[in-house]
């Protein structure tokens, strides 16, 4: 482990940097956690590491993630990879063994054969513990009878606004709970029943894997009171091992000040929360759920003929933005359908007709089907088109275009369009709702390949980036969504030294390597953070 007071040589490798003004180089000089020069000379004293030509890249940044809920996915029952309801049904069954409710997650819609979720399904097996199943997007929970009767779901009890308790014609939940009614009403409940220890261990899993897979910093895209309160106690504790921006959740309420109250509160935490390892940046609102259940909302029918409204409409979205806007807090909107893609600009257009021109660098996450109009939109507003290659992958896509059943499964997550357009394009991963790596991250979105499943087709290949572009969007790219270019990001001096070395050179190498490519050091601030380092890699 190196010491943050040590200076530090980095050198004889190949060292991408990010840096349009000088993208290669063969050494750093690391100084008081920060870049002191690159390509320079050892100055006396300091501790020289030969990397034996190893690959050197900016610590990777994910633009998008759920933090506290990737670590907690790591003990709950896995069922992304479930072949079918039976092994469904055979792993939570097993899992309730003892306990007094279970919790899985991932699940996928052609798991299930063309049956809808229906709480029947999981009281065949487990019919006396409470099951909440979270759907791979997390935008969807299905349970069990005992998880409705926990919850105090009957006839009687209202959908939540912006969610919907999904029932069969005699008003019976059918056990599918929908957006507000999964992401509110279950995980609210949820979040109640674990303990402050629970999720300071859920922190420390996650902050380990990313550290491990070369994540630098993270940018939690939905941050409650509990969630904050973790970061809080680890920063106090000086057990925050890498950088965390958070924009706070801010839920759909009854009345626009209740709304307007909740911007507030995310003003408060951004002055009060500023700091090198934590803090609030702004805002976070989704404005429509998911093409895989429907509820993404669409500018035209989905395949089946139906249609989602938006979470957030016109009326409701747009004063929220305007407040947030006029505070300075960067807003970022979840927006997956073509048609919530456009309320939400049509709200951060007013913003800036109503509080006047200046830099803002808003957002907007996932934009897996955008008009060509509104891509061209963003650019112009400078507002950062935030996308998960990950979700690409073709092996979660059955469904997804299924459920679009025409030619708009031909231009879904466009990345090279948003670039060809001006706007600037940052990475993220989303997870748990995909793995975290970043590595297989960079493979989709090279290659619009599967990175779960060897041998699939490429989804739309026509859309990949090359390799440097797809490590730009994940490292200065991704800082510049943040507001952090100037510190982060780039190999340049006076930026802090937050880097990655991989054993292989991914510019040398064919695309499947990025696959198994060993991340054999991470550095924050110059800190070497995790280190599975192979024999003759020894500092000289």
């Amino acid at each position: 482990m190196t010491a943050a007071d040590e200076t530090l040589v980095l050198r004889n490798a190949r060292i991408f940097t990010a840096d349009p003004d000088r993208p290669w180089a063969d050494a750093i000089v690391i100084a008081e956690g920060r870049i002191r020069a690159v390509d320079a000379d050892a100055p006396a004293g300091a501790t020289v590491v030969d990397l034996d030509g190893a690959f050197v890249l900016p610590g990777f940044v994910d633009a998008h993630t759920h933090l506290v809920e990737m670590g907690a996915a790591a003990g709950e029952v896995a069922l992304v990879d479930a072949a079918g309801l039976a092994e469904i049904q055979d792993r939570v069954a097993a899992a309730a063994e003892g306990r007094a409710r279970v919790i899985g997650n991932g699940w996928l819609y052609p798991a299930l054969g063309g049956r809808a979720p229906h709480k029947d399904l999981l009281d065949a097996v487990v019919p006396g513990v409470p099951v909440y199943l979270q759907a791979n997007d997390l935008h969807s929970t299905w349970v069990n009878s005992a998880a409705l009767r926990e919850l105090g779901i009957d006839e009687r009890t209202p959908d939540p606004i912006g969610g919907t308790i999904e029932r069969d014609a005699a008003g019976e939940a059918t056990g599918l709970l929908s957006e507000m009614a999964a992401l509110g009403l279950a995980r609210s409940f949820l979040a109640a029943q674990v303990t402050d220890a629970d999720r300071d261990a859920w922190l420390r899993t996650a902050c380990a894997r990313y550290l491990a897979d070369g994540v630098t910093t993270v940018v939690d895209m939905g941050v409650e009171a509990h969630d904050l309160a973790t970061f809080e106690r680890a920063l106090a504790a000086g057990a925050l091992p890498l950088r965390i921006v958070g924009h706070w959740l801010v839920k759909p309420a009854a009345t626009e000040a209740e709304n307007l109250a909740q911007v507030e509160t995310a003003i408060a935490h951004a002055r009060r929360l500023d700091g090198d390892r934590l803090r609030i940046a702004g805002i976070k609102i989704m404005a429509d759920g998911v093409i895989d259940s429907c509820t993404a909302s669409m500018a035209r029918p989905y395949a089946d003929g139906s249609n989602a409204a938006p979470i957030w409409d016109r009326a409701a979205l747009t004063p929220v933005v305007v407040a947030a806007d006029a505070a300075g807090l960067q807003i970022a909107i979840h927006a997956i359908g073509d048609e919530a893609s456009a309320i939400a600009l049509d709200a951060l257009e007013e913003a800036i007709r109503v509080n006047g021109p200046r830099e803002r660098r808003h957002r907007m996450e996932h934009l897996e089907v955008v008009s060509e109009e509104s891509v061209a939109r963003l650019a112009r507003l400078g507002v950062v088109a935030s996308m998960q290659p990950v979700h690409a992958d073709p092996a979660i896509q059955d469904n997804w275009r299924a459920m679009l059943g025409d030619e708009r499964v031909e231009r879904g997550y466009p990345w090279r369009e948003m670039t060809d357009a001006g706007a600037v394009l940052a990475f993220g991963t989303d997870a748990p709702t995909a793995p975290h790596p970043p590595l297989p991250n960079m493979y989709v979105a090279t290659t619009r390949r599967s990175a779960l499943v060897a041998g699939l087709p490429a989804n739309t290949p026509h859309l990949a980036v090359p390799l440097a572009e797809a490590l730009t969007h994940a490292t200065r790219d991704a800082a510049y969504a943040s507001r952090l270019e100037g510190g982060i990001g780039t190999l340049a001096p006076g930026m802090a030294a937050d880097l990655v070395v991989l054993a292989a050179d991914p510019f040398a190498a064919r695309p499947e390597a990025l696959l198994t490519t060993e991340v054999l050091r991470t550095y924050v601030g110059g800190v070497e953070q995790a280190t599975l380092r192979p024999a003759g890699l020894a500092a000289v």
